[in-house]
């Protein structure tokens, strides 16, 4: 029996340039790393979607981002509903927006934003809740009761860097997104994976001009960066007044290098792009996937969720009372016929699609910090227990 099932590592590369041709810089360190142990169709690749859309040069400014403001919402004062409270992911978006309207009303949701960012200390949160007045309250009245309020990572206190991102800015916290409109029926929804639920609300509540954030830079301004489908949702800080947009041509970047790939090795494996991975901090409770989506483009059989057998549950029912090659044998057979019977044994198998697990695998194996792994290679993904 083979001993050694999945494995997955992390692929150094040079650092990578606006007008760089991943794809053929990828395809050749690939070849390289497995000219030992041969590339095989049930392998994966994922490439992270920073150097993606670094080599896109998918960029934009802050002035893009004002001035696309500008063009939706003309001289009306806007409400920001429910964005995360990151730096890196949103400081530069809301001083976009700020300085793109006459008058921006922030309403933050308390005690934490959309992915388990809070905001109040969590210990005093009834304490804090039963004292706050009801309904939408201003960030001053918040702070009389919450008192200040530093984010235990990183260590931000969030309302007071978004109220210093302009002199036009005007803070509110509350639970119900529907409030701002006491304040403007123009609003533009922060969040990211509420975004169009958020959206629907409001316009049934009265909302005379609602956008999201995927709506922002979802075309090029000025002969900016763009995305389509995710517009400054997915962008991290680039420089001070700079982003770095979600990539724009992922899915034809995944289908190129797979080409590639079997052009210069013979094997076709799959490939997929990979962003934050859709897992959760189980100390704080912050949900990693800040992104819209873990993986923006991958190829076909990335997009269908597992179909296995759950060897421990037909070891301890089927095989039970069997010898270990017995089990052996069971199992194997099992696996074998599966195709015969899809719904054997799939009992807790997880349903989520393959790009979502493995963007979570990649996201941890490769990091964000220094460890210079933007591609990681798992080999044998799709092979199984009886895969020799």
């Amino acid at each position: 029996m083979r001993m050694i099932g999945t494995t997955a590592m992390g692929i150094r590369l040079p650092i990578i340039s606006p007008g760089d041709d991943l794809v053929e810089i990828v395809a050749d360190h690939i070849q390289q790393v497995t000219k030992s142990t041969p590339l095989a169709s049930s392998d994966v690749i994922a490439v992270t979607e920073a150097i993606v859309a670094k080599a896109e040069g998918n960029f934009v400014t802050v002035k893009d981002i004002a001035d696309d403001i500008r063009a939706k919402y003309g001289d009306a004062e806007v409400g920001l509903v429910y964005p995360m409270f990151s730096r890196n992911r949103f400081i530069n978006i809301l001083k976009g927006i700020a300085a793109g309207v006459k008058k921006l009303h922030v309403l933050l949701s308390y005690p934490h934003d959309e992915v388990g960012n809070p905001i109040l200390d969590i210990n005093r949160l009834d304490e804090i809740i039963d004292a706050l007045p009801t309904g939408m309250v201003s960030a001053a009245e918040f702070k009389a009761v919450a008192g200040d309020f530093a984010h235990p990572f990183t260590g931000v206190d969030y309302l007071r860097l978004y109220q210093e991102a302009g002199d036009n800015i005007s803070i509110y916290l509350s639970g119900d997104p529907r409030d701002i409109l006491s304040l403007t029926p123009h609003v533009l929804v922060g969040e990211i994976h509420n975004r169009f639920i958020t959206k629907a609300r409001l316009k049934k509540a009265g909302a005379k001009t609602v956008f999201t954030l995927s709506d922002v830079l979802s075309k090029s301004v000025n002969g900016s960066g763009y995305n389509a489908e995710y517009g400054v949702l997915g962008s991290n800080l680039s420089s001070e007044d700079v982003l770095k947009l979600y990539p724009a041509r992922s899915q034809e970047f995944v289908e190129k290098l797979q080409t590639r790939l079997y052009e210069k090795t013979g094997a076709r494996p799959e490939v997929m792009v990979y962003g934050d991975g859709a897992f959760k901090d189980p100390v704080c409770g912050i949900w990693e996937l800040a992104d819209p989506v873990v993986s923006p483009g991958y190829t076909a059989r990335l997009g269908n969720r597992p179909h296995e057998i759950k060897i421990k549950l037909v070891a301890d029912t089927v095989a039970s009372g069997l010898s270990s090659e017995e089990k052996r044998e069971a199992v194997t057979k099992m696996i074998k016929s599966k195709t015969d019977n899809p719904d054997a044994f799939r009992e807790g198998t997880t349903p989520r699609v393959y790009a979502d697990l493995l963007g979570s695998l990649c996201d941890l194996m490769g990091g964000s910090g220094d460890k210079g792994t933007p591609v990681v290679l798992v080999r044998g993904y799709f092979d199984d227990y009886t895969t020799e």
